[in-house]
């Protein structure tokens, strides 16, 4: 029984030593490939993928110490493009990279890590914490500068626009321009602040459509403007002025603003100056005796400078106001003062005045319609067309008491002390005590009558200058 065993078992021993010598072989291979994947995974946690660049460095395959120690030695090509135009060329600076920048390093390298190494093309931005106050500032400063000159002799854009042309709204389209949007441009340099040769994507100003919204919004809002009206007040009138009707051209910016350019405004305002104004127009004057007569305004009157006039009303228009006052108002006065614009009584000349008849040789002040004081007087010599001159005009100022110098027929330089002064033409007429006077007859002004004032007797006189007050009408005829 045992001699035929005996193979059997030495079969059976070769059997269970062939797999021991196979499960080393797998043993060994399963190690190997483990070191060799334990060292492929090193490498990869500890170097940049091939084609990893940062702020446009290349840094494949460098560990981090390897990448600061290139960041930091990198120099900067300080130039910068506008799709392929040099715009800005400046000499060559540090990074400014330091040893602090190391933990931003280890980031990217751990956020862009493989377990197999990738050819994938990938460029990172990374910010040092260490200010570039060249790049960030003095550099960026200047490609503003640059773009602004550029954009000098570059076609800018012109947006649609709302007008308002021949009783309806307008609106017209937009045209593309060449000016390049600065703004959207520094935000390109700013992502690449730290990337050597920096190239701007171009990017232009763009217009505003006809469809937009806001152009919608200003059509509606220039609908609501035309329809607006202005109450102008001249004097105790009031004119309601309406913008549908006046205003023939006008355009509403992307702000909302309203521009009138063209307005029939200034008709109206002549309009009104030939309606109301008294500037250079005859006077309907009431004498004491009843008599309506005729007087040409002189130094008295008023009138609206209608140029500036219709500048004011426009900008009411455009700002929204719903009245206002008139106030570019001039006349004949010393500065070219508007007399009597406040009077609107006695077609203009008021309730308050000196009324003087040159034929009578007499003068009537009345104060808020009352006779206060009347007196004969002399006036000017009609001999030497010296006679005091006729119209409507108005006391300058008051003095007392004052030295009279000037001129007259027959004595060039005279000078005459008076109690009293009211002045009342441009060229030095007025009323004035005449203590010298002998002759005051009623027609003494024929051959003895004064330089063209008015002499009044000195015992009348001061009450003359109390009842007249500077401003009033003095009505000559």
């Amino acid at each position: 029984m045992s001699a035929v065993n005996e193979p059997i078992d030495a079969e059976r021993g070769n059997r269970f030593k062939k797999p021991v010598k196979r499960n080393f072989i797998v043993i060994g291979t399963i190690i190997l490939i483990a070191l060799i994947f334990a060292g492929l995974s090193y490498y990869q946690a500890t170097r940049f993928n091939p084609n990893i660049t940062i702020n446009g460095i290349k840094v494949g395959g460098l560990t981090a110490d390897q990448v600061i120690h290139k960041l930091k030695s990198f120099k900067l090509k300080n130039r910068v493009y506008i799709g392929k135009e040099l715009i800005l060329d400046e000499k060559d600076t540090q990074t400014a990279f330091t040893d602090q920048d190391m933990p931003e390093v280890k980031k990217l390298l751990k956020s862009q890590w493989t377990f197999f190494p990738s050819t994938k093309e990938k460029n990172y931005s990374l910010l040092p914490k260490k200010t570039d106050s060249f790049r960030s500032e003095t550099m960026k400063k200047q490609v503003e500068e640059k773009l602004l000159s550029l954009n000098k002799s570059l076609k800018p854009p012109q947006d649609a626009q709302v007008k308002w042309e021949h009783d309806k709204i307008v609106i017209s389209e937009s045209v593309d321009g060449e000016q390049y949007d600065i703004a959207a441009l520094l935000k390109d340099y700013e992502k690449q602040m730290y990337t050597s040769d920096i190239h701007l994507k171009p990017a232009f100003i763009k217009p505003i459509k006809a469809d937009s919204p806001i152009i919608k919004e200003n059509e509606k809002k220039l609908q609501d403007f035309m329809q607006r009206s202005l109450d102008y007040k001249v004097q105790d009138k009031v004119y309601t002025l309406q913008a549908n009707e006046l205003i023939k051209k006008a355009s509403i910016s992307n702000d909302g603003k309203v521009s009138i350019t063209e307005s029939d405004i200034r008709k109206k305002i002549d309009e009104i100056n030939q309606a109301q104004s008294t500037l250079n127009k005859d006077f309907k004057f009431k004498t004491h005796s009843g008599k309506v007569i005729s007087v040409r305004g002189q130094g008295y009157g008023w009138a609206i400078n209608a140029e500036k006039e219709t500048a004011m009303l426009e900008k009411a228009f455009e700002s929204g106001k719903e009245s206002i006052s008139a106030s570019n108002i001039y006349g004949n006065g010393w500065d070219y003062d508007a007399i009597g614009y406040e009077r609107t009584a006695n077609n203009g000349i008021g309730d308050t005045y000196a009324e003087v008849s040159i034929a009578e040789q007499r003068i009537w002040i009345y104060k808020n319609g009352k006779l206060a004081v009347t007196t004969h007087v002399v006036t000017g010599k009609m001999s030497t067309n010296e006679g005091t001159h006729p119209g409507v005009w108005y006391v300058l100022y008051k003095a007392s008491p004052y030295t009279l110098r000037g001129s007259a027929v027959g004595n060039p330089n005279y000078s005459v002390d008076v109690k009293y002064w009211v002045p009342f033409t441009n060229d030095g007429q007025g009323f004035h005590d005449a203590d010298w006077r002998k002759n005051w007859a009623s027609n003494a002004y024929l051959t003895e009558g004064s330089a063209g004032c008015v002499n009044t007797p000195p015992d009348v006189m001061k009450a003359v200058y109390d009842n007249l007050s500077t401003y009033d009408p003095v009505i000559v005829y």
